[in-house]
């Protein structure tokens, strides 16, 4: 007999609501969906979350933000999918909701359990880990909101309904982030208590959200202004002074246009304003953080590191 298919040998999604949900995420972004299921009446029946991870180079460790959520609202917590095929066996028609978990999930979970997931962009397009980053790197005018099927293929299920959402020119990750978890939060709801209805197939043209690596976040003076503007509200950005790393925390784009000047030369404009070359324009500096230090204004950093016109960033 021929092999199974890992596509037939999924759990068959349930056609109508259900009554009891597994839910599985791990970051920030995954407690307001957690806390908006319970509020709505949904049974939690166990939260997966990563394990807890060390701070700092003690041995003290740090439960994850939905682990904490969790907790507090007396929900039964896993580190383990392992504990899935008792609960399923137990409870008929157990449902998986997934958000931002930070693992594979195997074909012999899906099995057991049917999953979708909330996905923060328009598939095919930013299918991956860092979805909402991408998109605003990428310059993206809008993303949105994905319920979709877990298949074994990275974000290749079918989608069940999803909602667009803007992005504006100052956006910033967490901004977007907050945008999105609000737009799926019904859309999460709907499809738990009255069904996800006929799924439909991705179509159109596949792009990878790539997890966002450090150097990635390194100021490259020598591009356009617009672009360093996104990796700034993307967040993370930084170049390096004197030898140490400062951070860029907030910043504007003051011009577009050609500009002669060195790539990351800084031109101090007044005792609280801070202008950098870019390749084809201007940024200007408004909150920094200096290594060892607090983020401050631009104001405060010029004031206490005595930075004059002509250094160089980066």
């Amino acid at each position: 007999m021929p092999a199974k298919s890992a596509a037939s040998s999924l759990a068959p999604m349930p056609v109508n609501g259900v009554s009891h949900i597994v839910y599985l995420g791990t970051p920030e972004i995954a407690v307001a969906p957690l806390r908006a299921l319970v509020a709505a009446g949904c049974n939690v029946e166990l939260v997966i979350t990563r394990p807890d991870t060390r701070r700092g180079r003690g041995k003290q460790t740090s439960a994850s933000p939905v682990k904490q959520a969790a907790l507090e609202l007396g929900l039964r917590v896993s580190d383990s999918l392992d504990d899935l095929a008792p609960l399923a066996a137990r409870i008929p028609n157990l449902l998986g909701v997934v958000i931002a978990y930070g693992a594979i999930i195997s074909v012999d979970t899906l099995s057991v359990v049917p999953m979708f997931n909330v996905h923060f962009s328009l598939l095919p397009r930013w299918r991956g880990a860092a979805p909402v980053e991408r998109a605003i790197l990428a310059g993206d005018t809008k993303t949105g909101v994905c319920i979709m099927r877990i298949v074994e293929g990275l974000d290749q299920g079918e989608v069940y309904s999803q909602s667009e959402v803007s992005i504006s020119a100052t956006e910033t990750l967490e901004s977007l982030r907050k945008k999105l978890v609000e737009a799926s939060l019904p859309l999460l709801i709907s499809a738990v208590k009255n069904g996800t209805g006929q799924g439909i197939d991705q179509t159109g043209e596949v792009s990878y959200a790539k997890k966002i690596v450090g150097d990635e976040l390194r100021i490259d003076w020598g591009t356009s202004a617009v672009e360093i503007d996104r990796l700034i509200r993307v967040g993370g950005a930084y170049t390096h002074i004197g030898g140490k790393r400062l951070k860029i925390v907030k910043a504007r784009v003051v011009s577009e246009s050609m500009t002669s000047a060195v790539h990351g030369a800084i031109k101090v404009v007044s005792r609280h304003e801070c202008e950098v070359a870019t390749r084809d324009g201007v940024i200007s500096l408004t909150e920094v953080q200096p290594e060892g230090k607090s983020v401050m204004t631009v104001e405060v950093w010029l004031n206490g590191a005595r930075i004059e016109t002509g250094a160089v960033l980066g």
